[in-house]
C-alpha cells in the first residue's frame, strides 16, 4: 500500500508516523514547510481539562497516552513535552459552582481532577491573584513546542521509511475504473501514484476536500495569541480562566475571548484565547489583543508591567458539530478525512494518527471510530 498524506502540521507528521510504523510507504505532501500553516499558529495545548465526557474527550485520552509514548520514545525535549498540569481558575462563586460540576462529570469518565482552595491555587501559581474563589487542577494536562514537535515527529517517519515534499499543492485525484483513487495530481501536474490519499490540511481540509472530490464543511475560526518578553519562569503550569470551556464548545459567529496562560521553555509567556469566524481574514484587530491583555492581568496581576513580544494570528479548522472528522470518505474510495480539529489539533494529533493507521490497516482503534467518520457531515446530516 503507497498513502500520500496530505499537510505537513502536526496531525499530518502523527499520521506519516503511525503508517510508517506499520510498513505503509507514505509520501507526505505539504505546498509549505513542516508545521508552517495552523500548526505554526498554536500554543501546543495538549488538554482534557476542557473536554466535556463525550467523543472529543475519549479521544484526548487516548492521544493523552500516545504523547507520553512518543515523547519516550523520542524524547521529550525534541518535542518540548511539558507534562505540567493544567489549573483552571474561577472567577466568580457561580463560575466555581458550574466548574465543580463539570469536573464532577470528567472525574466519572476518568480525568484526573482535583478540588483547589483560593490558598492551595496561590500554592501551585505564587504569581496568581489572591481574590480568586479556587478552581480545578488537571495533572493530565501537558504542552508541546507544536513547530519542533512536527518537525520531529515527522523526522521519525522519515528514518521509518516515509518520503516528505515541499512546495507540492495538491489540485485533484485520479481515479480507476471503479471510482476508487489511483493518485494525486500536484498543481504544477506532477503525478503520484498511491493507493489511498488523507487529507491532513487543517483549516483548509473543506478546501482540499473540494479538489478530491469529496467536500466536507470544515470552516476557519480566526485567533489571537499574544506572546511576552522572555523572563524567569513565573507560571509553571496551563492557567486559564473557567469561561474558557464555555467558549471552546460555542457555535456563535461573533468574537468569543477567555483567558489561557502559560510559560514556556524559552522564557516566554503565551496568552490566548480568542474566537471568531471571519473567513480567512487574518487583520490584526487590537481591541481582540487588549481584551485577552486584561483577562490575563485579571489572573496574572504581574502581567500588567510586562512587554508583549509578538502577536500570533492565524486559523482553527471547525467543523459544525465540534468534532474532527477522521476516517475514510464514503464517495470516493481512498480518500479519508483527518481535520476538523479546531483549537485541540496538537493534543488530538497522535491519537488521529492512530486511528487513521488502523482504517488503512485493519489494526485495532484506540478509541471507538464511529462518532468522527465523516458520514455523518454529508449529505445533509451535519448536525
Amino acid at each position: 500500500m503507497r498513502v500520500a498524506v496530505i499537510g505537513a502540521g502536526i496531525v499530518g507528521a502523527c499520521i506519516a508516523r503511525s503508517l510508517a510504523m506499520t510498513g505503509v510507504e507514505v509520501v507526505v505532501l505539504d505546498r509549505g514547510q513542516v508545521g508552517s500553516g495552523t500548526t505554526s499558529r498554536g500554543e501546543g495545548n495538549i488538554l482534557v481539562s476542557d473536554k466535556a465526557p463525550g467523543p472529543e474527550l475519549d479521544l484526548a485520552l487516548a492521544s493523552r497516552a500516545l504523547w507520553a509514548e512518543l515523547a519516550d520514545d523520542l524524547g521529550a525535549a525534541m518535542l518540548e513535552f511539558e507534562p505540567k498540569g493544567g489549573l483552571v481558575v474561577a472567577t466568580s462563586a457561580r463560575g466555581l459552582d458550574v466548574l465543580s460540576g463539570f469536573s464532577r462529570a470528567q472525574r466519572e469518565v476518568g480525568v484526573r481532577v482535583s478540588a483547589v482552595s483560593p490558598e492551595e491555587a496561590v500554592d501551585l501559581e505564587p504569581w496568581l491573584a489572591t481574590d480568586l474563589p479556587g478552581g480545578s487542577f488537571y495533572d493530565q494536562d501537558a504542552q508541546v513546542q507544536p513547530v519542533m514537535a512536527a518537525v520531529a515527529i515527522l523526522a521519525d517517519a522519515v528514518r521509518r521509511g516515509a518520503t516528505f515534499r515541499a512546495g507540492a499543492e495538491v489540485a485533484g485525484v485520479r481515479t480507476g475504473g471503479r471510482g476508487q483513487v489511483v493518485g494525486i495530481i500536484t498543481a504544477s501536474g506532477d503525478r503520484v501514484d498511491v493507493d489511498a490519499v488523507v487529507n491532513a490540511t487543517g483549516t483548509w481540509g473543506g478546501v482540499v476536500g473540494e479538489r478530491l472530490g469529496a467536500p466536507i464543511p470544515v470552516l476557519p475560526r480566526r485567533g489571537f495569541l499574544l506572546v511576552t518578553e522572555p523572563m524567569p519562569r513565573r507560571v509553571e503550569h496551563k492557567v486559564y480562566s473557567a469561561d474558557y470551556v464555555d467558549n471552546v464548545a460555542a457555535s456563535t459567529e461573533g468574537l468569543e475571548t477567555s483567558c489561557v496562560v502559560e510559560g514556556t521553555q524559552g522564557g516566554t509567556i503565551l496568552i490566548g484565547a480568542s474566537r471568531e469566524r471571519v473567513g480567512f481574514d487574518l487583520t490584526m484587530n487590537p481591541g481582540i489583543v487588549r481584551a485577552l491583555a486584561e483577562q490575563a492581568v485579571r489572573i496574572f496581576p504581574f502581567l500588567a508591567d510586562v512587554q508583549l513580544l509578538r502577536v500570533y494570528r492565524g486559523f482553527r479548522p471547525y467543523c459544525p458539530d465540534h468534532l474532527p472528522v477522521i476516517g475514510p470518505d464514503p464517495r470516493v474510495p481512498g480518500i479519508l478525512h483527518a481535520c476538523g480539529h479546531e483549537g485541540a489539533g496538537i493534543g488530538l494529533a497522535t491519537a488521529t494518527g492512530a486511528l487513521i493507521a488502523s482504517h488503512l490497516t485493519g489494526s485495532g482503534f484506540v478509541v471507538d471510530p464511529g462518532p468522527y467518520l465523516p458520514d455523518r457531515l454529508i449529505d445533509g446530516r451535519t448536525p
